[in-house]
Order: structure tokens, then C-alpha cells, then sequence
């Protein structure tokens, strides 16, 4: 086990068939190495007349670079990419290789340009993405177009976030655009200001959750209740209540609806039948006080 202090040796980055991102990891490796002199330049020839102590020590220091940094390639690349460049001798030889058969020719590279074009152009913010994942698949397209040679400016790429947001960043699109100056404006700035807006936004759903939950549970049913209503009162809502605290408003007892009670239902029978009677009484007074007037007039 390594002690607090040991050094841990950086892994040698494994081709996994992209070759460009294996490649930029690949040289800073190998210029972390000191390295990547002998694979860029190769190993400089021995000279053909008898050569100087001087010159004797440097060609056996660049052919001791060359075998090293052959190594390190040996370890990035599988056997079957390996038995393909068994016969190249030297650092540089693999390396020129590796790039001419998997960065591919320029007509190759000019179409998958094209297509990471169009990608690029229609590419927007989906619903419930969140920044970073946004922001994370627009650099992964911008890189690859670098790669296959895009001269793409950083203001293109912060233009181009700007523009394809969803809807609910729209007014902070617009502070942004007043407030800073786009063509000084890295994407690290810019993905940190819309980090705090996204925030904002997440804390006021948050927000306005707990308050819809709160009303909901407080006004649930319709009637009188007790116990988990806070006291008697009346109320709407779809959420689910205990029946056991409605009051009755016709026997006031718990249980049921004034509209479910029998001796509700009863008494309004009763009642409309009491005014029915007290409706013909009004009726026959009524026509007698007619019949006395006229006798009157008479």
C-alpha cells in the first residue's frame, strides 16, 4: 500500500478506438515523459564516420527515449492492434501508424464534419435536462468538430448555448445579453450563472410543492371535521380524508354526509310535506279574503 507521501504513477491512457481523445492523452503522457521528442522528430541517425563521445552519448540517450516511449505505446494498445505494427522498429513508426490508419483520410474527415455540423446546429435543451448534462453534450459535439479540424470560436459556442435553452431561461438569457459582453464571455461564466438561476428555479418548485401539499391536507374533504382538519370548517379538495371525522349536519353524528344520513333524508320528506299543507292553507285564506272584499264592494 502506498505511504502518504509516494507518488502515483499516472496510467497509460488505453486506445479504446477514438483516436483523437487518445491521442491528445497519449502525447501530454508522453511529454509529462520527456518522450515525445523521439516520437515527433524519430531518432536522429548515427553518424557515418566515427563519431565523438559526445555524439556516441546522445544517439544511446534518444535510442533509450525511443524504447521507453515504445513501451508505453505497447501498453495502450490490445494484441490485435499490436500484431498490425510488429515490424515498425521505432517510437515514431507506431505512432505515424496509429494515425494513419484510425484519424482517417481527409475526404473521411471532411464527412464526419459535415455530420457533426448538422448535429451541432439542431442540438437544444431538452425538458428536465439540467445544465450541466446541456452544457456537457454541446462541448462533446464542439470537440469532436475540433478535432476533425472546425476552427469553432468559444463566443460561437456561448452563442449557441444562449439561443437553445429551454423557454423557462429565457428572461436570464436576456439579463446576460444586457449586462455582459458575449464576446468576453467564457463558457465556465456562463455555465456558472445559469447554474445559480437553475437553482433558483429548483428552490421555488420546491417552494410551491410543500405549499400545494400543506393546503391540500388542511381543506380535504366537504362538511364539518375534526381532529386532522384543525377544528370545524368547510373545504374542497381530491385528497383523501378520514370519514371518521365528518360531522352529520342533519343527527351530528361522525361517519357520514348530511346527504347520506337517513334521518336527514326523513326529516326533508317531512318538511317538504309541512309546506305543502301550509301552502294550501295560504292558498284558502287567501281566496276567502277575495270572497269578503268583493261582498264588500257590493
Amino acid at each position: 500500500m502506498a505511504t502518504d507521501g509516494a507518488f502515483v504513477q499516472p496510467a497509460v491512457p488505453r486506445f479504446d478506438g477514438y483516436y483523437s481523445h487518445w491521442a491528445m492523452l497519449m502525447e501530454n503522457f508522453l511529454r509529462s515523459k520527456e518522450y515525445w521528442v523521439v516520437v515527433e522528430n524519430g531518432v536522429s541517425a548515427a553518424a557515418e564516420v566515427t563519431p565523438t563521445e559526445a555524439q556516441k552519448k546522445t544517439y544511446e540517450e534518444q535510442k533509450l527515449k525511443d524504447l521507453k516511449a515504445k513501451n508505453y505505446l505497447f501498453q495502450a494498445l490490445d494484441r490485435s492492434i499490436l500484431e498490425t505494427i510488429i515490424n515498425k522498429d521505432t517510437a515514431k513508426s507506431i505512432w505515424d501508424s496509429m494515425k494513419q490508419k484510425y484519424q482517417g483520410t481527409t475526404r473521411v474527415k471532411r464527412a464526419h464534419l459535415q455530420a457533426l455540423r448538422k448535429e451541432y446546429e439542431i442540438v437544444h435543451m431538452k425538458e428536465g435536462e439540467s445544465v450541466n448534462e446541456y452544457i456537457a453534450r454541446v462541448l462533446v459535439i464542439t470537440n469532436k468538430m475540433k478535432a476533425n479540424g472546425e476552427d469553432l470560436r468559444e463566443v460561437a459556442v456561448v452563442e449557441k448555448i444562449l439561443r437553445s435553452l429551454t423557454p423557462n431561461f429565457n428572461y436570464v438569457v436576456c439579463s446576460i445579453e444586457e449586462s455582459k459582453d458575449i464576446s468576453m464571455l467564457s463558457i465556465d461564466e456562463l455555465q456558472s450563472s445559469l447554474l445559480v438561476h437553475e437553482q433558483r428555479m429548483s428552490n421555488t418548485v420546491h417552494d410551491e410543492h410543500a405549499l400545494k401539499v400543506t393546503h391540500g391536507n388542511q381543506y380535504a374533504g366537504r362538511g364539518r371535521g375534526r381532529g386532522n382538519f384543525g377544528g370545524r370548517g368547510r373545504g374542497r379538495g381530491r385528497q383523501s380524508f378520514d370519514r371518521s371525522t365528518v360531522e352529520c349536519y342533519a343527527c351530528h353524528k361522525l361517519g357520514h354526509f348530511q346527504w347520506e344520513c337517513k334521518k336527514g333524508v326523513a326529516n326533508f320528506a317531512e318538511s317538504q310535506a309541512e309546506n305543502e299543507e301550509y301552502m294550501l292553507l295560504m292558498a284558502y285564506v287567501e281566496k276567502g279574503d277575495e270572497r269578503e272584499q268583493r261582498e264588500t264592494d257590493m
